[in-house]
């Protein structure tokens, strides 16, 4: 008889350190668990899956407030079961009318620096808001009962908090509004230590207010605390605070904003059909590059080869390099995103992918030919090699929430924007959001600086979709890597037939090879990051592909934190995974 162990069917059952979360009636996925709690809590209470996925979103900017703001960004898809109609909403700010490259070039020597004027118009609560007056059933008093509750009674001090916190405790000094809140007592708080934020809970109370004095209808109420933080008291605050310390915003900045209700683009890859934002984000990186790597077998080549690794590596590459030539705010430049998710632009860019890694960012492609719309006279497709630049940024950011309810309704969301880059506006709790760090200053580029415009955001909103139905929600953190993990964890669900737990555990890898979204947008070619559990002979591999390998650790948090669920129509139930590589939760029903 063999010495080697013979294992039952049920020991050998379990692939992931975690079980996947199973539910036939709801499942809530976001980046803290009690987020979920709170998510599942509205749905519980007759919520519908934008109720709950608002309650989330408004907990995670509490929970996670190093990278979530109350008055950041909270790009979102939603899809509704009973008209089967998907819409995205940007809930991204544009820059202040007195914003221009000219004012950067003067006062800043060309840079964005951290501070008051990197702040753009706030875009998540008039996002949050309009999601909750035109597909929520709810008032916003309710949605956000969960998030003042964790303002005003604190919540016990976790570990990704803490550790960012203390990485960063000087960030925060340098505005004393800034330190008494994520400082207390001028130390940052350890585990378990219960930490209160309760300027933000006031802010989020004279919200309610309003919306209790114009009832007349829900929406009604809820217009009125959309006013009161773009038109009313909590507006002056903003624009009080920006015109003492010689800030770009004012009132008609805030007046005239409103977040952007749009069709998402879509690609098809291999029967599924993938929906993301538009170029005003980076979501079209992940749908050009689907169409490029389905000219390739990619299951023959073996998960997590080195060939798989580099030609998806090479793929990405393609689609970053058309990002930072063309991507923009589709409300000032002509963006060319028909021809870049075009299936015959992909074979073109599929065909220039080789056997060598390419040792910098690519040369950009041209899409023109296969856009709707010709190429814009004076569009200049000339070609400027871009310095390698390793000035390092902290922009650290960005959580997810993802909802499925008894309807089938579906909410994909990415709250972003961080504490330490931008001053706490004394007596709100919030920092105006520092988007402004996703533009460049240089008129030639498509995401340059100008009054109105939106900076080019790296949190973006995905569904996926089978034979027309909701297949799986799914999204992460990340800044640019973001696009780069949900393509890993799609494939391996839809190539590699993973269960989706499973699937978010993956050894993942990332390439750096295009300048950063963040300023100072470092740019480091041919840069490959990999979690080194992916193993020596395959990193052995991607170097003799001619890739500059360097490892992180083996459950690299920088690497994303995935949540996804799977919806299976067949049998009726809902999958949920949530990455371990964060404060990642699943909760389902």
């Amino acid at each position: 008889m063999s010495d080697e162990k013979v294992y039952s069917s049920f020991e050998r059952t379990r692939t992931s350190h975690r079980p996947a979360v199973r539910g036939r009636k709801q499942l809530v996925v976001s980046g803290h668990n009690l987020a979920s709690l709170a998510a599942t809590r509205i749905l519980e209470q007759g919520g519908n899956a934008v109720d709950a996925g608002i309650a989330a979103g408004l907990c995670l900017g509490v929970l996670q407030s190093d990278m979530v703001n109350f008055a950041g960004v909270a790009p979102m898809m939603i899809y509704m079961a009973d008209t089967d109609e998907t819409v995205t909403i940007d809930g991204l700010g544009v820059w202040p009318q007195k914003a221009d490259v000219e004012f950067f070039n003067q006062h800043h020597q060309g840079k964005i620096p951290e501070g008051i004027h990197r702040c753009i118009v706030p875009g998540a609560p008039h996002a949050w808001l309009t999601a909750l007056i035109l597909y929520g059933t709810m008032s916003f008093e309710e949605v956000c009962r969960n998030a003042m509750d964790l303002c005003e009674n604190g919540f016990a001090m976790h570990e990704f908090l803490r550790n960012a916190l203390h990485e960063l405790q000087e960030k925060y000094r340098r505005w004393p509004q800034n330190q008494v809140i994520y400082l207390p007592g001028n130390q940052p708080p350890e585990v378990g230590e219960i930490f209160y934020q309760k300027d933000l809970a006031r802010t989020m109370a004279r919200m309610i207010e309003a919306e209790r004095q114009y009832n007349v209808s829900r929406e009604s109420g809820i217009k009125a605390a959309l006013d009161e933080f773009y038109i009313g008291s909590i507006a002056d605050d903003i624009i009080n605070y920006n015109n003492e310390n010689e800030g770009l915003l004012q009132h008609s900045d805030l007046a005239e904003y409103a977040s952007s209700v749009d069709d998402p683009v879509s690609i098809t890859f291999h029967g599924y059909e993938i929906k993301g934002g538009g170029p005003w984000c980076q979501a079209p990186v992940l749908l050009h590059c689907l169409n490029i790597l389905e000219n390739f077998d990619l299951k023959a080549m073996g998960h997590n080869s080195a060939k798989y690794i580099h030609t998806l590596t090479e793929a990405l590459k393609l689609a970053f390099a058309d990002r930072e030539k063309f991507y923009g705010d589709p409300n000032f430049i002509t963006v060319p995103i028909t021809g870049i998710l075009s299936k015959q632009y992909a074979k073109e860019c599929a065909e220039r992918i080789t056997e060598k890694a390419c040792p910098i960012m690519p040369h950009f492609g041209n899409p023109w030919p296969y856009n709707n719309q010709p190429m814009p006279d004076g569009f200049d497709m000339s070609y400027e090699t871009v310095a390698a630049n390793d000035e390092q940024n902290d922009n650290l950011d960005t959580s997810y929430v993802c909802v499925v309810d008894k309807d089938g309704n579906a909410i994909s969301a990415v709250p972003s924007d961080m504490s330490f880059s931008g001053p706490v506006i004394p007596g709100t709790g919030f920092v105006v959001s520092t988007r402004g760090s996703q533009s460049f200053v240089d008129e030639k580029h498509a995401s340059c600086i100008a009054g109105g415009k939106r900076p080019r955001l790296t949190p973006a909103p995905f569904m996926v979709f089978k034979d027309g139905k909701p297949f799986l929600i799914l999204g992460t953190p990340g800044g640019d890597t973001q696009c780069q993990t949900i393509l890993q964890t799609f494939l391996n669900i839809v190539i590699f037939d993973m269960e989706i737990q499973t699937a978010t555990e993956q050894a993942r890898f990332s390439t750096f090879s295009f300048p950063n979204s963040f300023a100072p947008h470092d740019y480091y070619p041919n840069l490959l990051r990999v979690e080194e559990r992916i193993g020596k002979e395959v990193i052995d591999g991607l170097e003799e592909y001619g890739h500059k390998v360097v490892t992180w650790p083996d459950w690299a948090w920088k690497a994303g934190g995935v949540c996804v669920i799977k919806i299976d129509r067949q049998n009726k139930t809902l999958t949920g995974g949530a990455d371990p590589r964060r404060e990642s939760y699943a909760i389902g029903w």
